[in-house]
């Protein structure tokens, strides 16, 4: 892959539309624009309607063209963009003439990353750029949206100065052991870097916690065989996508479903009912189902309010007692049309609400949508890939591991860790340059060197 290469793409959804676009990016883009339009020139940033024609003089179709000029359009490159009519046929026709032409078909996400190459997106941005394409929620929208701008740049760039600041003062100290220093630098740098590790960590939690936005919200459904939990996941899809018997055990593995619930995309996972195994296929299924708890946001423990509780009950209990500290459970007594026979008062203290899964889920459904409002109530920043959550995870570590040659004042350890902790904080937007460092060091001293 060359840069040097003038690159074209398809950029609208392959299919029957009314309008297709096409998008050219390169040195020869307004040259070859001017071939296809035959015109002498186009004036940059203007919707021009125009006829666009084959090498051969044959007419392609009558088109919009927009050209982008060189720096000022999304891959800082010349930048052509064609609004043919959609369909099948005139955008590859559009597309076979640009290839004749000497184009070379872009690559999966070439052009971001020829933006992010000449310095017109970092990579939070073009990030953010790729997951709102793929966003399934207005949260998710909402939060791409402003990181498309800037705001996790911003964020990232504060640590990172605050990093480069503390590295300047270790520096310092080494190398001017000898100059009149203030006293409680040490004390100064361990400040500092409290403060850095909180935000850090706060951030961290709030971008597992809140990781539903991106991928949609975990909700797992379990409870003991029989106890509603398919027709639980049918009312909630208004379809009938699991099997519903009286015969216990019919869901012998997870069933995993999307629905939207008010402006969220919640992910519904139907568990094998949880009991003593009687086969090694339903004992599999039973262990995906502690399995589907663990990776959950939320969980609805279901329990048969028209049934005496028993073991099996009992072992549900015994489950959100394991993990109401780790994640939110909500508890159903469902079948609450028939005669009750379940001790309520055995699970009183995690509030169980009464339904009927045939009657109407909605007191249900308003409760999953409250709780995902409220995950959406504060203004933290917010991680939104794996990659940028790993890379603070370690940079984290890095901090940790510089306290101790801090304090016991080996100052060259202790910056090569917080170098460790620059570089990883610093991959998440742009790279870190030794420079900076130079900058910041010789910045907040007058040594008279």
């Amino acid at each position: 892959m060359l840069m040097s290469d003038t690159i074209a793409a398809i950029a609208t959804a392959n299919g029957v539309g009314s309008i297709s676009i096409l998008r050219l990016s390169g040195e020869r883009s307004y040259e070859i624009a001017l071939k296809l339009t035959q015109k002498s020139q186009l004036q940059p940033r203007y919707a021009t309607l125009t006829s666009l024609y084959h090498q051969d003089g044959t007419l392609i179709d009558e088109a919009i063209v927009i050209y982008f000029q060189a720096p000022r359009s999304f891959t800082g490159e010349e930048i052509v963009e064609f609004q043919c009519h959609g369909g099948y046929v005139v955008g590859e026709s559009l597309l076979r003439a640009l290839l004749s032409m000497g184009v070379r078909l872009a690559e999966p996400g070439e052009f971001s990353k020829r933006a992010f190459l000449n310095g017109r997106l970092d990579l939070t941005q073009a990030e953010a750029t790729a997951a709102l394409i793929e966003a399934k929620s207005d949260d998710a929208a909402r939060i791409l949206a402003r990181q498309m701008k800037g705001e996790l740049r911003g964020y990232i760039e504060g640590i990172r100065d605050s990093l480069l600041e503390i590295l300047a003062y270790s520096e310092v100290v080494i190398d001017y052991a000898e100059e009149d220093l203030p006293q409680d630098i040490v004390e100064q740098i361990e400040l500092k870097l409290e403060k850095i590790k909180a935000t850090l960590s706060k951030t961290l939690e709030s971008s597992r916690r809140r990781r539903g936005f991106m991928q949609g919200f975990r909700v797992a459904i379990i409870g003991k065989p029989n106890v509603g939990k398919s027709s639980l996941l049918n009312a909630l899809l208004d379809y009938e996508r699991a099997i519903v018997s009286d015969i216990a055990g019919t869901t012998r593995d997870t069933i995993e479903e999307q629905v939207r619930i008010g402006t969220h995309l919640i992910r519904l996972v139907d568990t094998a009912g949880i009991r003593n195994a009687s086969d090694e296929i339903e004992r599999i299924g039973i262990e995906r189902s502690i399995a589907a708890i663990e990776n959950a946001d939320v969980v609805i423990a279901l329990f048969d309010a028209s049934r005496p509780i028993d073991d099996e009950d009992r072992a549900i209990i015994d489950l959100i007692g394991r993990y109401c500290d780790k994640k939110p459970f909500i508890s159903l007594l469902n079948k609450s049309d028939l005669p009750p026979s379940f001790d309520s008062t055995v699970i009183e203290h995690y509030n169980p609400i009464p339904l009927s899964c045939k009657q109407d889920t909605q007191v249900l459904i308003d409760l999953l949508s409250t709780m995902m409002d409220h995950e959406n109530d504060g203004e933290e920043m917010m991680l939104i890939s794996q990659r940028q959550i790993s890379v603070t995870e370690n940079a984290l570590r890095a901090i940790d591991e510089a306290y101790e040659p801090l304090r016991d004042g080996e100052l060259e350890f202790f910056s090569f860790h917080i170098n460790v902790a620059i570089r990883a904080i610093a991959s998440i937007s742009r790279p870190y340059e030794l420079d900076e460092m130079f900058d910041k060091m010789f910045g907040q001293f007058c040594l008279g060197k």
